[in-house]
């Protein structure tokens, strides 16, 4: 990420403090900030704007995997930096702070917010897409947790379209892929063996084409008599459609042919029901399908922090009925 000097000289003044409504940070009070932010900086006693700067330059010229995902320890920094734990006397909210970063992120195509936890978070305005350290594989905090539990509960209720509307159009937006297209089951004949068909842009600017054959429930081989599962061989002609068939790219103005097929459950997918599809398909065909289970979906949508559907609330935001009854 290549910022402009201005900005990174106002947001080191932000750092440091020197700003209106931030927190003023003295020598070693900058070298604490910089390791809550796991990063090995200690101030050597030069001016402190020019050091944070010299600091944020080194963060920003880390690797990151794309324009629209700073690296992890820039984003812990903007985390740090607008902690509601630092308010000032008169900004009791950090508002007024939040504005005043925002003035310099925006310059740079990006917006910071706090979630509902009211914890900061930077979003890349271009893309819409909230930037995350999203390790699928990390332990969870106890509010993730919670709110991994809720997702869980909608699943086991919902409805195959309420699966790919509410979760997986999101989710997949969020980790980057764009022009996503969800056929919908009212037009079945149109689908050839896809619910959803999405690209992805590589860092080389080449384009993968992904196609998305979902099941609401478990994926397995054991037949089609199990009340909440569906068989492998279901959807084996379903794939061999999905890669066999072009879909039309609008943007190019051209029919292209999906590179790959992600095979989604909202249950499981059985070690059987994968080695069956795999010993069914060809070895070109079998390098091009992706699975993914109850559990990739839940891990990557709670670290990527997307919000919950309308219809997972928790018991405390369901309003009793009884409540408004006088006694």
């Amino acid at each position: 990420m290549k910022w402009k000097s201005r900005s990174i000289r106002e947001l080191a003044h932000m750092v440091c403090g020197d700003t209106d409504y931030f927190l003023y940070r003295s020598s070693s009070y900058i070298t604490e900030f910089f390791q809550d932010c796991d990063l090995d900086y200690a101030h050597d006693g030069s001016t402190r704007w020019a050091w944070v700067a010299s600091r944020l330059e080194e963060v920003l010229a880390q690797p990151h995997p794309a324009s629209s995902v700073p690296p992890d320890a820039f984003l812990r920094i903007i985390r740090a930096t607008i902690d509601k734990g630092d308010a000032q006397d008169g900004d009791p909210d950090r508002s007024k702070a939040l504005i005043t970063l925002n003035a310099v992120l925006a310059r740079e195509g990006w917006e910071a917010f706090y979630d509902e936890h009211d914890i900061g978070q930077l979003r890349h305005i271009a893309t819409n897409t909230i930037a995350q350290m999203a390790n699928p594989h990390r332990p969870l905090t106890p509010a993730e947790v919670e709110r991994r539990e809720l997702l869980t509960k909608y699943l086991d209720k919902s409805s195959e379209d309420e699966l790919i509307e509410e979760v997986l159009l999101p989710l997949f937006r969020q980790l980057g892929f764009h022009r996503i297209t969800a056929a919908g089951h009212k037009d079945k004949s149109l689908e050839y063996g896809k619910d959803v068909w999405m690209k992805y842009t590589l860092p080389t600017l080449h384009v993968l084409y992904f196609g998305i054959q979902v099941k609401k429930g478990k994926l397995d081989s054991a037949g089609v008599g199990k009340t909440g599962s569906a068989n492998v061989a279901e959807i084996h002609n379903q794939v061999n459609m999905m890669l066999g068939h072009e879909i039309f790219d609008s943007e190019v103005n051209r029919r292209v042919l999906v590179d790959h097929a992600f095979i989604v459950a909202g249950g499981e997918i059985t070690k059987q029901a994968r080695n069956w599809l795999g010993n069914k398909l060809d070895a070109s065909k079998r390098s091009q399908i992706l699975f993914m289970d109850r559990n990739d979906i839940l891990d990557l949508f709670i670290v990527t922090n997307l919000p919950l559907p309308k219809n997972a609330l928790s018991p405390k935001e369901v309003k009793d009925p009884f409540d408004d009854i006088p006694f």
